[in-house]
């Protein structure tokens, strides 16, 4: 099965100030996303969460406005392991085209 992984980030929480920095970025939510192809239908599932990060004084320094999303998706990384969440994200799928329990009708009824 063929999934494509779309990785985002939602949204970051900055400090106004911390040790002589602006808007440092203290918390990130991120998402990934997984679409698989099943016959003619798009099969899709997502896990999301936030990720802390902690800035120390004379560590190099983005300013906020020349961050990019693969920048902070780095940080993300170093926290969340990325080949897990795809896994988790994959098993989702996975169980949708091929549920392990179902309820058919009743063999009875009408």
């Amino acid at each position: 099965m063929d999934i494509q992984y779309q990785w985002s980030i939602l949204s970051m929480s900055c400090a106004p100030m911390q040790d002589g920095q602006q808007d440092v970025v203290i918390y990130a939510l991120w998402q990934c996303i997984g679409v698989a192809q099943n016959d003619q239908d798009q099969v899709s599932a997502a896990m999301g969460g936030n990720a802390q990060f902690t800035y120390t004084q004379g560590e190099s320094f983005t300013p906020y406005d020349q961050l990019t999303q693969q920048q902070v998706l780095g940080w993300v990384w170093q926290q969340v392991n990325q080949a897990d969440v795809e896994a988790e994200v994959a098993a989702k799928i996975a169980v949708q085209i091929a549920p392990p329990v179902i309820t058919p009708p009743l063999p009875w009824a009408a």
